[in-house]
């Protein structure tokens, strides 16, 4: 039992990497790392202080995939977020908000 346990640990780890690299190189590609970065605050929140805020937060994904869709201002300063349609498709975006709530 204890095998089985350690090799399915060890699978998801393996097959989970893939997703979270394509998180970072998509966020790239649409040019989200321009204004954040993962340890620090840019123009917009470090990706780590969005993961924390978010953090047991059931409904997080879809909060955030709309605010990057959309855009907005006022939940971490007066500079506003641009609206993102269309930059980036569906899974695109799903996978950058799951490598950000990873984090």
């Amino acid at each position: 039992m204890k095998r089985v346990l350690i090799i399915a640990g060890i699978s998801a780890c393996c097959l989970s990497t893939p997703v979270l690299a394509d998180g970072l190189g998509n966020a790239r590609k649409a040019g989200c790392m321009n204004c954040h970065a993962v340890d620090k605050k840019l123009v917009g929140p470090s990706y780590k202080d969005v993961a924390a805020k978010y953090k047991g937060d059931a409904g997080a994904e879809a909060k955030l995939i709309k605010k990057v869709m959309a855009g907005g201002s006022g939940v971490w300063g007066k500079m506003p977020m641009p609206a993102n349609r269309g930059k980036l498709t569906d899974e695109e975006l799903k996978t950058i908000v799951g490598w950000i709530l990873s984090l």
